[in-house]
């Protein structure tokens, strides 16, 4: 970007701490809480698909296909530094085997060599089998650092719609299934510029990831089952947006409402707690073959931990396999052969 880059940097930043007097004086709430619902063409644009991607209800809801020919996606018309973003989605049904779904934040379009990025990924999966959620981090292109933690979900993803939402603040990153937060992210002084700091858009994609997305890419995209369709609605967009060109950063004033969720009440933690220790088959924090020490931003929960390694005790023990216990593994990590339960 050079220097236009630069001077953006400097409004971005501004935008960042107006955001964070907004956050930090609204109490922690229900994320889902009379949140204004945007319609598509206010917020997002199409970004590749044509015919595959369809707007319907009114322009609120939208519709993204994969076929044989290409999958599809939208993204925001708008940059944002921190925010809260979030959509109800409703995932393609039956034999899904190598297809993602994507609601995700990124910059690479701007920043290629020191890209940030926020996932949700939905990782299909043979037929009788569920559906898997991925988190994902980057900061500042750490891409060699994965970050990932995947888990099963407690519902059939295929069945109705539900709200997947991210919370961004320059301290802070929150993943919302509904309204339970599965994963809090904090920015730590070891995490350096590993931590997302940069503007980014939103996306929404899906797309034939046959190569890796189901047991390490043995079981691929099976066209016969095409069109698989994703359906988004209840598109939500809060945050600082700043003009590319202009340079003119905007605050959403409505951040300053107490619908806006600041953190994780002590509810909320507990869902939280309850769910990944129920839920939660891979973390990067505690994969003894990739770091043999985990990255220094890591909280380790003993809980957590013990239920991995039974879970996993290749990737997550001391190497010896318990006998009876059903895995699949990948080189992106255990796909999970769980039964969600409730919590």
């Amino acid at each position: 970007m050079g220097g236009r880059g630069h001077m953006g940097w400097f409004l971005f930043c501004c935008c960042s701490s107006s955001l964070l007097f907004f956050v930090a004086s609204s109490s922690s709430v229900s994320p889902r809480r009379n949140l204004p619902i945007i319609a598509f063409e206010d917020g997002y644009t199409p970004l590749f698909g044509d015919h595959n991607l369809a707007i319907h209800r009114d322009g609120k809801s939208v519709h993204l296909s994969l076929d044989e020919r290409t999958g599809s996606g939208f993204v925001s018309h708008d940059l944002y530094l921190h925010g809260y973003f979030s959509a109800s989605i409703k995932l393609p049904a039956d034999y899904t085997a190598g297809v993602v779904v994507a609601f995700y934040m990124s910059n690479g379009d701007m920043f290629q060599n020191n890209h940030d990025e926020i996932d949700f990924e939905f990782l299909g999966n043979i037929r009788g089998k569920d559906w898997r959620i991925q988190t994902n981090v980057y900061g500042n292109g750490s891409t060699s650092i994965g970050r990932e933690e995947r888990y099963g979900l407690w519902f059939d993803p295929a069945e109705d719609f539900h709200q997947y939402s991210i919370l961004w603040t320059d301290s802070k990153i929150i993943f919302y299934v509904d309204d339970v937060p599965i994963r809090e992210v904090k920015r730590t002084e070891s995490m350096g510029g590993d931590f997302p700091s940069k503007p980014m858009t939103l996306y929404a994609t899906i797309w034939d990831a046959s190569d890796w997305a189901t047991n390490g890419g043995k079981y691929r995209v099976n066209y016969k089952y095409a069109p698989y369709v994703a359906e988004f609605s209840d598109l939500v967009l809060h945050g600082c947006a700043v003009d590319p060109i202009e340079h003119v950063a905007k605050c959403d004033s409505a951040l300053g409402s107490e619908e806006v969720p600041s953190g994780v009440t002590q509810v909320q933690i507990t869902k939280m707690r309850n769910f990944r220790l129920r839920h939660m088959t891979y973390s990067y924090c505690y994969d003894t073959v990739r770091y043999k020490v985990p990255p220094p931003e890591c909280v380790i929960s003993h809980q957590e931990a013990e239920r991995l390694r039974k879970f996993d005790p290749i990737t997550f023990g001391n190497g010896r396999r318990h006998r009876g216990k059903r895995h699949h593994h990948s080189s992106r990590g255990s796909q999970e052969e769980i039964t969600a339960s409730s919590f």
